[in-house]
């Protein structure tokens, strides 16, 4: 996988601090590992004609530049599909190339707060709330990847390439679910909630007498486990709670009750209870318990090769399973590899450089072009 930066960089390498190199933020280090990384200014014929190099030998393009950028530089779907017949072009833009909206550009939280999962998120009494990682980006990156393989299976039978297009807003309201369902089934503006769930109770965030913790509650048989080991198994047969329609017209009562029993308990070990009895729960934890965990580290989704430390792979292969091959790369560190790798010869390549349509970084840059012997 090669990844394409411009000569200033990519702007996620200056979101920070923390910073794990002088050119590197950590938002930066965390997603581009396994990628060759060439610095090349796209605004230049040359750089075109390197670009057009790249695409002879390419299997999937994604590009995430600001909708019909590349058009204008003569790679618009149509040309490129000309020229390249079984290419995968894949665009991830924040609205999309047309619509009222087309052409905006559009950051995940913009899309939260456009395409309403801003307004549901929060407690009922607050503000809406941004949801506190970046969601919409990563789902959309996952729905891109999606895309990209039902392409690739496509092409196996029909020899050619097409366009996945993927916008932050599409993945914003497909992220909707329930209040989606619930405001097309009967016109209802969904509130928020805070941790509880709009259409399922108790589900929702209690206090224990050293922190806070989580219980799900899934089904009649849960809640009636879960009544019985907090000491108050008549609830299960209480006509306000026998089901969970009953449950949420009541929730108010009902989370009182529990709140009650609950408040003398530790988290912990409630959590841990519930759990054997197969009642979905978990204490409130942190990101630094989280990665301190026996089952996060048994999962492999804490990586660390040399200096550098990474989230796993939450999508486990038996035969071809993932692994940190390279770590994120200085900007332009790999460009003089792959130049020669597209048939470059020496000459040219001091030519790119000199005219400075592409840069050539060390692995450890400063920011000062590395010689590239």
């Amino acid at each position: 996988m090669i990844k394409v930066e411009p000569p200033d960089g990519d702007d996620t390498r200056r979101w920070g601090p923390p910073f794990v190199a002088d050119d590197m933020s950590a938002y930066f280090n965390a997603i581009n590992r396994n990628k060759r990384n060439v610095c090349l200014d796209l605004r230049t014929s040359q750089g075109h004609q390197v670009l057009e190099r790249l695409l002879e030998d390419t299997d999937v393009v994604v590009e995430n530049f600001k909708a019909g950028t590349l058009a204008r530089w003569g790679f618009s779907d149509e040309q490129m599909l000309e020229r390249h017949p079984r290419l995968i072009v894949c665009h991830i833009t924040g609205f999309g190339a047309d619509g009222p909206m087309g052409g905006m550009p559009g950051y995940d939280a913009v899309t939260q707060a456009y395409g309403g999962l801003m307004s549901i998120n929060g407690e009922s009494e607050g503000p809406a709330l941004r949801v506190g990682v970046p969601v919409v980006d990563m789902v959309t990156g996952i729905y891109a990847f999606s895309g990209i393989l039902l392409a690739l299976n496509a092409r196996q039978r029909t020899g050619r390439g097409q366009v996945v297009d993927c916008t932050l807003i599409d993945t914003a309201v497909s992220l909707l679910h329930p209040h989606s369902a619930s405001t097309l089934a009967d016109g209802r503006v969904p509130v928020r909630t805070g941790s509880a769930h709009p259409t399922v109770a108790p589900y929702d965030t209690f206090e224990a007498s050293d922190g806070a913790v989580f219980i799900g509650i899934g089904n009649d048989r849960q809640f009636r486990t879960l009544v019985h080991q907090l000491g108050v198994p008549g609830l299960a047969d209480d006509p306000r709670f026998r089901t969970n329609a009953d449950r949420l017209e009541n929730l108010k009562v009902l989370s009182e009750l529990l709140s009650e029993k609950i408040a003398p308990l530790t988290k912990n070990d409630l959590a841990q209870d519930l759990l054997a009895r197969g009642v979905p729960a978990s204490a409130i934890r942190d990101v630094r318990e989280v990665f301190d965990d026996a089952h996060v580290r048994h999962r492999e989704m804490v990586v660390e090769r040399g200096d550098y430390r990474g989230i796993g792979f939450p999508i486990k292969l038996t035969d071809t399973p993932a692994s940190v091959r390279e770590t994120p790369r200085a900007k332009g560190a790999d460009t003089h590899t792959v130049l020669t790798s597209l048939g470059y010869d020496e000459v040219t390549i001091d030519q790119l450089l000199s005219a400075r349509v592409v840069r050539q970084d060390s692995p450890n840059s400063n920011g000062e072009e590395a010689p590239h012997e």
